[in-house]
């Protein structure tokens, strides 16, 4: 029998598609609401989490954050022998402290984060992201892959998944921000949310992404392919637009103001990508 904790909608779809697999699945939700709905997939619903965890082979954890998983788990008490897998997006030190906290009680607690949405769980793709003990990492892959399309082994740190989630994170937050900023532009100069849109179909940077970041860490100033100072005039140029339409952006402002501190240093002339020296 497989538990899970928290049934929003990435934990009922990880408890759907065991199902159908034929596992034998066992819920909590603080909600009991939400997790009533699943009884009719034939999923168990239990009343506590000690009452969800009874039994269980392992126990998959999707839940909102440090606070809740450390609560939830509290409440559960796992016995000696217990496997947890986390998948709640948290904080690294909180990954380090779980794992040495169950360690401590003979139970095997490894965070697996996720790069996916409720159908990628319901039709077993998107990505997981694991780290820690070798030998916990190696025993819990088939199950993971099982639910996913890609097992994705960091390695040994305990809090690189935790880290690494993070970090992918932000970058989703970064370019729902600067399309923001692109739909803002186009609005500020009567170019409709489709056309904005359409340029992705001739002019996509995302298969480029890898290379840009590989370049910006090999820190080439001194061979620009777009100076610092080229990139701020341009920089101005959207502000002005936007500036005319009488439409604010998110992201430019902070770009530019950035920009600035480095040219009043002296770098116009080198490649753009100093813009994240002092991130390295």
């Amino acid at each position: 029998m497989i538990a899970i904790f928290g049934t929003g909608l990435l934990g009922a779809a990880f408890a759907r598609a065991l199902r159908r697999r034929g596992e034998t699945v066992r819920v909590w939700n603080r909600s009991r609401d939400k997790a009533a709905a699943l009884a009719q997939a034939g999923i168990d619903v239990a009343d506590t989490p000690a009452d969800a965890i009874a039994g269980a082979a392992r126990t998959h954890v999707v839940l909102s954050d440090d606070a809740a998983v450390d609560d939830v788990l509290a409440r559960a008490q796992p016995q000696p022998g217990a496997w947890i897998v986390d998948h709640t997006t948290t904080s690294t030190a909180g990954a380090l402290a779980r794992t040495a906290h169950w360690r401590e009680h003979g139970v095997t607690y490894l965070h697996a984060p996720v790069f996916m949405g409720p159908g990628n769980a319901e039709s077993g793709t998107g990505l997981i992201l694991v780290s820690g003990d070798r030998e916990v990492v190696a025993t819990a892959t088939p199950w993971l892959s099982s639910m996913t399309g890609s097992v994705v082994d960091l390695g040994p740190r305990v809090d690189a998944a935790a880290g690494l989630k993070l970090v992918g994170n932000l970058l989703l937050m970064a370019l729902t921000a600067g399309f923001a900023d692109m739909l803002a532009l186009g609005k500020a100069m009567g170019v409709a949310p489709a056309d904005v849109a359409g340029l992705l179909r001739h002019f996509n940077p995302g298969a480029s992404l890898p290379a840009r970041l590989q370049r910006m860490i090999d820190a080439p100033y001194d061979a620009p392919s777009w100076t610092l100072a080229m990139a701020r005039k341009d920089a101005a140029l959207i502000q002005a637009e936007c500036d005319r339409g009488g439409v604010p952006l998110a992201v430019l402002p902070t770009i530019l103001a950035r920009m600035d501190g480095l040219l009043a240093q002296g770098l116009g002339d080198k490649d753009w990508t100093v813009f994240g020296r002092d991130a390295l």
